[in-house]
């Protein structure tokens, strides 16, 4: 099966973007996804149980800005010279699978980052909370597919290298050469095809359209106020606003009581304008209420699942005697699912979880003094 280098280009997260302090440096962390399990990019599938075998792997990968390249051809993101050109102090940890997608975190570490200019850039977008892409760098087995299927080749033995930081190039653009030039695990040079997907961004949809919602109050906040109070004072009066060369000196002449009248009219405005701010929030709340509900109520449901199935699993795992209770009810659901298939229905009983270690109840007991 020829080998190929895969990079999939997808969107990060940035409505949930946190700053965090660790071992006293400030970082800035970043979610973002890949791989879907069973997706079809430029007629390849990637099977659910090959990205199960090695998402993994991408905890404490580099996330350089942009795919790293040497004389116009790719390179690993852990290689040295892939290290010097696209480091700009990012990296990527807590990755897991979830809902059959693989999500992680980029982590940057701020005073590194504004070391470069590469890194000032990526915390600059962040703080203006533009779009940021991610790259995932693979390497994968092309396998032919057979059957009536909508693809081409099945995607074997994936070996991810990286996931990238994208901001003004585009994730699907490659060196000129259409190659790259990796260090496989071997330690052996070699020079392989270069395939670039992207991911569709429609689970996306619905944080963009928050955050564009969000940026366009934002701008009307921060449009001039001279403009805005001429326009609204315009409005009040059922006015249109002329070319000033048309307008003559005697036009624009104010009698007592137009005088009178507009004072009236600009106290009125500007009790109503301080309260700008507050009606602006309260259309956001209740356009955004029926999702939010929505998204409040699909969140409860999952975490009762979880429960539940935790819960199971628990009693499982105890049941076989591979924990005690206590320490089962501390593991993660992952864990325990990871733990559940070695447990065996024919070992003993665990003890009595109620079991305290005290000798109430029993017929011995210590003699007094000891």
């Amino acid at each position: 099966m020829p080998q190929v280098r895969v990079n999939i280009r997808s969107v990060a997260n940035m409505a949930a973007v946190r700053k965090e302090k660790r071992n006293g440096r400030d970082v800035v962390i970043v979610p973002s996804a890949t791989l879907p399990d069973n997706v079809v990019m430029n007629e390849i599938m990637y099977p659910a149980d090959e990205i199960e075998k090695s998402y993994i792997s991408l905890n404490r990968t580099p996330a350089p800005l942009g795919h790293p390249t040497v004389n116009g051809k790719f390179v690993s993101a852990r290689d040295p010279e892939g290290i010097n050109i696209g480091w700009v102090g990012a990296w990527n940890e807590n990755v897991r699978r979830e809902n059959g997608r693989v999500f992680l975190d980029k982590v940057i570490d701020v005073e590194r980052a504004n070391q470069s200019d590469g890194g000032k850039a990526v915390l600059a977008a962040i703080d203006k909370g533009e779009p940021v892409h991610t790259s995932t760098g693979l390497l994968c087995n092309l396998e032919a597919a057979n059957g009536n299927v909508d693809y081409k080749h099945i995607a074997r033995n994936i070996e991810f290298d990286h996931d990238a930081i994208l901001l003004d190039q585009d994730g699907a653009a490659t060196p000129a050469q259409g190659v790259g030039m990796l260090v496989n695990s071997k330690g052996e040079t070699e020079e392989i095809q270069v395939i670039n997907s992207a991911l569709s961004q429609a689970d996306n949809d619905l944080d963009w359209a928050v955050e564009s919602l969000a940026r366009a109050l934002e701008k009307r906040q921060k449009a001039p106020f001279l403009d805005r109070m001429k326009a609204m004072l315009l409005e009040a009066f059922g006015t249109e606003r002329e070319p000033s060369a048309n307008r003559k000196e005697a036009d624009m002449t104010v009698s007592k009581e137009q005088f009178d009248a507009l004072s009236a009219k600009v106290d009125t405005l500007s009790e109503g304008f301080g309260k700008i701010g507050e009606t602006i929030a309260n259309a956001v709340t209740a356009s955004l209420k029926p999702v939010l509900d929505a998204q409040a109520e699909l969140t409860a449901n999952q975490k009762a699942k979880d429960e539940a199935e935790k819960a199971e699993l628990v009693e499982k795992v105890v049941k076989a005697n591979l924990l005690t209770e206590g320490a089962a009810k501390e593991l993660t659901l992952n864990a325990l699912r990871e733990l559940a298939p070695k447990a065996d229905p024919k070992k003993a009983a665990p003890l009595n979880s109620a079991f305290r270690g005290s000798n109430e109840g029993s017929s011995f007991k210590l003699p007094k003094g000891e």
